[in-house]
């Protein structure tokens, strides 16, 4: 059983701070696969990603916009 299978079925949050899915949002019990998890019906918002992560939505949308740039740049160089 995965570490995440055991903190969503006890419904305890991760305290393993050096877990590269770990996130501090008690909510979704400080896990990343589990915050996913939760909103499986609906991609999150870049609002509810910005708390979950503790940056602006402004930060967010930043990323995301690079992304997306990089993202169209890489389609580009493949259709050369």
């Amino acid at each position: 059983m995965k570490c995440f299978e055991i903190h969503k079925e006890c419904a305890t949050p991760c305290e393993e701070k050096s877990c590269r899915q770990w996130i501090n949002f008690k909510k979704d019990l400080n896990c990343t696969i589990i915050a996913i998890a939760n909103n499986n019906e609906e991609p999150m918002t870049l609002r509810e990603v910005a708390d979950r992560i503790g940056v602006s939505f402004v930060r967010v949308k930043q990323i995301e916009d690079k992304i997306f740039e990089k993202l169209k740049e890489s389609q580009q160089r493949m259709q050369e």
